[in-house]
């Protein structure tokens, strides 16, 4: 095929992340969630390199460099950021003829909910300041990463909920969305969830809250084992459509199910979109949101069983999901070839 979309399991050379700010909404927990991308980047740049955006390169770097990072596995960018959602605003790669091409959709904020004009320009600066040796070409068409998954050979995943919703491309139907999706992304078929949500979910249900694809035909998801809880009909039946999903052979999906964990809530009692599907797989390892949860054991576990030859790594998530997204939120793969 001309292009295709990479499987996040094939070969990468970094990732991407941007660094929270006093003018980000982290500006109450900035301390916190500084702690939290400290622990991040240390454990990235022992597999891979790791990509910032930062407002301030030296402050940033002094906190690196006292966690003990190896601020040779990891490349400072000096950006305007709005916030660090880098899963949604940054590139998405192709692999156009087997080599790497960036595409820079619109980035409006999950449908205009809040202001992204600085976090839309994002990967066109990094490629001005010579950030990758790829080319990057710009996408009319709104589409943030986190709401489609790919297994690398033509099939990818999404949400109904997400890429038919009137806040992203409201002139075009599902058979506009597909034939957009075979253009960019080479996709040869689309699967389409029509069930399942988060309560706090600010994404209108991106994929990778939900339902991940993984290796050898497998998908991992997100299921609800409590009847008295509020996910607990359409998370069932997402479970129902993803039995109902074959693949390019007509065979059933294996499908491994994540535990439930216990609700999390704000100071206002809101609940948080606390999801375990929302991991992050890199060069040898898996690194799966925890949310100090009974049921944190069982879900590295479940993500072990999907790739058997990785290290699978928890990470404390908890500050994360206080502004709505987890782990695989903050950041962007990049595959082997993109940087300089």
């Amino acid at each position: 095929m001309k292009r295709r979309l990479p499987a996040e399991w094939e070969e990468q050379d970094g990732v991407l992340l941007a660094w929270p700010h006093e003018q980000t909404d982290w500006s109450q927990i900035l301390a916190e969630v500084e702690t939290v991308y400290c622990n991040i980047v240390l454990t990235l740049s022992q597999f891979e390199y790791v990509v910032l955006v930062v407002a301030d390169v030296e402050k940033v770097a002094t906190k690196l460099r006292t966690v003990g990072v190896d601020l040779d596995r990891v490349r400072l960018y000096q950006v305007p950021t709005n916030d660090t959602w880098a899963r949604d605003f940054g590139p998405i790669t192709v692999m156009e003829h087997g080599h790497p091409h960036l595409l820079d959709f619109r980035f409006t904020g999950w449908g205009g909910k809040f202001d992204a004009r600085l976090d839309n320009a994002i990967s066109a600066e990094l490629a001005h300041q010579g950030t990758f040796s790829a080319p990057v070409t710009p996408i009319d068409l709104v589409l943030e990463g986190g709401a489609i998954e790919s297994d690398g050979a033509g099939t990818l995943l999404t949400t109904a909920e997400c890429l038919q919703n009137p806040n992203r491309n409201p002139a075009l139907d599902r058979p506009a969305v597909e034939a957009g999706l075979q253009r960019h992304f080479g996709a040869q078929r689309v699967l389409w969830l029509e069930h399942g949500y988060l309560a706090g979910d600010d994404t209108d249900s991106h994929i990778d809250t939900l339902a991940r694809l993984a290796p050898k035909d497998t998908i991992v998801f997100q299921a609800c084992s409590d009847p008295d809880d509020e996910h607990f009909s359409a998370l069932q039946a997402m479970t129902a459509e993803l039995r109902a999903l074959r693949t390019v052979t007509g065979r059933p999906y294996r499908l491994l199910a994540l535990p439930w964990p216990r609700a999390c809530y704000d100071e206002h009692r809101d609940r948080l979109p606390a999801t375990y599907a929302n991991f992050l797989v890199v060069n040898g390892a898996v690194l799966v949101p925890t949310y100090d949860d009974p049921a944190d054991t069982a879900a590295i576990a479940v993500v072990g069983e999907a790739f058997p030859d990785r290290k699978i790594i928890g990470i404390d998530c908890r500050t994360l999901i206080r502004q709505h997204g987890s782990l695989h939120c903050i950041t962007m793969q990049l595959p082997r070839g993109v940087l300089r």
